[in-house]
């Protein structure tokens, strides 16, 4: 690990470093020698075998380490004493602590518990919304289907409800309405509850035209309600089409319905989002003059647009307003103010309504604090986060993972990479799961700061953890470069290898960061030898990788690996029904434009430094003329 040099409050924070994972493990007898995540305290659970606290946290550990081989996980579980039978609530807990950042885990460890208990519902729907929401669309229905087939009692619309939520998150429209036809085949019926909730998600995620014409054709067997209109007024308010929620209103109306504070604030919303803010007022006056007093989200939601646009002035007469008509402030609106504050740069101001959302009897939390540590990081002032986070300890206010994330990312850019390494482990010692985004922040920021053994590290353990089913190229990229670069080519291979042997997906795109990554640090041989493997696997590489291949190995008089590459290439493209002569040439063409393309970047940025340059010793010239001209005038 780097040590940097560090302040003296940077090292009254420092926390005893756990080691990383190692880079090459090997299985031991048991679960717990030798492994290389953290230890949980469990904040103040114990590690007896009756404690559920310590259960849930060895679980997790066993988990993190053994998922990719069921019948070590199974043996490990087992030799640590871990019992579903003995704790019901135990696997509700496991799922809790995977959360849908790892779901791979959760699936892992729900399977093995079913084994030896039946699971409650409350796990099963734990399970389908952490596969639901990592898109394991295809793992979620499969478990529909075991419930359906061995507990139908167990089935309720709240499943499906969470189901149609994510498919129209993922925009996926045709196969969340697919879920409304689906469900007399589990035997429960689609209720008006359910297909509000999917007009309700389709609305809140973009697909409001679909809802539109989804609730004029569903009008006979599901009678337009309340809801239905405010989901879709909704919808419209927040694409900005207010002529659109006009017409709705008119519709509620027409169907004798009179708008609540709920339909209302949806207006303000949308009027707020337009930057129509007189639009706004009015409408607050019309509530009163109907008899339908503006609440604490009516005001919020005028603050909240004047705040994003940095019109904090405004806000606060909004918020003096709101006081003087006896509205009392909840704890969004002082967090949305500290929010507007931070961003105009006003930081002293901030902590003023933060001490202000103290004395009014709101304990700020990490959502109100967030802003502050976003404000600090945009100026490179980690001591004042450290302080900040002491301060929140303090007040039984524990940050949560967005602000661990601030303060990692602001330690790894200013070299403090101790410092980054006892906030992770703090960050898990207190039960915070560190997700995707906190792993890449983390290896982004080791590999800028050229501690590559520790960003492998971190990497392995991502990997390890489930969290790289699908590829991230970015990271994936510039770690394999940053070693190749360094001459680190057997740790590269290591990462490679890791990645390949968990399951993650080797798509055209991942092997291609690989090939390019070894022929652009002059390692041809074994960009061609993985090439092959790539070629075995039935994926043809894109037309410039191959041609930067056949180019390196011309170089290098290697004919024998050339050709057989070639009639690998030239056999799948048959295969496929590609012209093997035109798949050739673009990829000659392609390799051109893209050297063109960064010989022009090049001359671009010759050019600007060159600009840059010359307006310097242009300025250095004029100031030394205006020096010659006052030592004339002191002559």
């Amino acid at each position: 690990m780097h040590n940097k040099l560090l302040t003296a409050s940077t090292r009254r924070l420092l926390i005893k470093p756990h080691p990383l994972r190692p880079l090459s493990t090997s299985s031991s007898s048991s679960p717990l020698v030798g492994d290389g995540a953290t230890t949980f305290s469990g904040d103040g659970d114990g590690d007896g075998d009756g404690d559920l606290g310590g259960a849930v946290e060895r679980a997790y550990r066993i988990l993190r380490r053994f998922h990719s081989d069921p019948s070590k996980l199974a043996l490990a579980l087992s030799s640590a004493r871990v019992d579903p039978a003995a704790h019901p609530a135990l696997v509700e807990r496991v799922l809790s602590r995977c959360g849908a950042s790892a779901p791979l885990l959760a699936l892992r460890f729900f399977s093995w518990s079913s084994s030896l208990a039946p699971p409650s519902p409350a796990a099963r729907r734990l399970l389908l919304r952490a596969l639901a929401r990592s898109r394991r669309f295809d793992a979620a229905w499969a478990l529909l289907s075991d419930l359906r087939r061995l507990h139908p009692e167990l089935l309720s619309p709240d499943l499906f409800v969470a189901l149609i939520r994510r498919f129209a998150a993922a925009r996926l429209v045709s196969r969340a309405l697919d879920v409304l036809d689906q469900m007399p085949r589990y035997g429960l019926p689609a209720d008006d509850r359910v297909f509000g909730a999917l007009l309700d998600a389709l609305c809140k995620h973009g697909s409001v035209r679909e809802a539109a014409n989804l609730f004029e054709e569903m009008r006979e067997r599901f009678p337009p309600d309340l809801r239905h209109f405010t989901s879709l007024l909704y919808g419209w308010c927040k694409l900005g089409k207010l002529e659109e929620a006009k017409f709705v209103l008119i519709q509620m109306k027409r169907s004798g319905f009179e708008p609540d504070v709920v339909v209302y604030n949806t207006l303000l919303g949308g009027f707020a989002s337009a930057g129509k803010f007189e639009d706004g007022y009015e409408l607050l006056r019309e509530m009163r003059r109907k008899g339908c007093e503006p609440n604490a989200i009516s005001y919020t939601t005028l603050i909240q647009g004047l705040c994003s646009r940095e019109r904090m002035d405004d806000a606060l007469r909004v918020f003096v307003e709101m006081t003087r008509n006896n509205c009392r402030a909840d704890s969004v609106t002082y967090t949305t103010l500290i929010t507007g504050f931070c961003k105009s740069g006003r930081i002293d101001k901030a902590y003023e309504f933060v001490s202000e959302m103290a004395r009014r009897g709101f304990r700020p939390d990490s959502r109100a604090y967030f802003p502050i540590f976003a404000a600090h990081e945009k100026k490179e002032q980690l001591e004042e986060c450290l302080e900040l986070m002491d301060r929140m300890r303090k007040d039984r206010s524990f940050p949560d993972l967005g602000i661990h994330e601030v303060v990692i990312r602001l330690s790894c850019k200013l070299g403090e990479l101790t410092q980054a390494i006892a906030i992770w482990n703090e960050m898990e010692n207190r039960g915070v799961s560190p997700d995707l985004d906190t792993f890449l922040i983390m290896i982004h920021g080791f590999v800028g700061q050229s501690a590559l053994v520790d960003a492998c590290g971190y990497f392995k353990e991502m990997v390890g953890r489930g969290l790289f089913v699908t590829p991230q190229y970015g990271v994936l990229k510039d770690l394999l470069n940053a070693l190749l670069r360094d001459e680190k080519l057997e740790l590269a291979k290591e990462m490679w290898g890791c990645i390949a042997s968990k399951g993650c997906e080797l798509n055209v795109s991942t092997w291609t960061i690989w090939i390019h990554a070894l022929f652009s640090n002059k390692h041809v041989k074994e960009a061609c030898s993985y090439c092959l493997d790539m070629l075995d696997s039935g994926l043809m590489p894109q037309a410039d990788t191959f041609a930067k291949l056949m180019k390196g190995l011309k170089k290098l008089y290697n004919r024998q690996i050339a050709a057989e590459i070639t009639e690998k290439v030239r056999k799948m493209a048959e295969e496929r029904r590609v012209s093997f002569k035109m798949y050739k040439r673009r990829g000659v063409r392609d390799l051109e434009e893209k050297a063109n393309k960064k010989r022009k970047r090049e001359k671009e940025r010759k050019g600007r430094k060159g600009r840059a340059l010359s307006r310097g010793h242009s300025r250095s010239r004029h100031r030394q003329s205006n020096l010659g001209d006052d030592e004339e005038l002191d002559s």
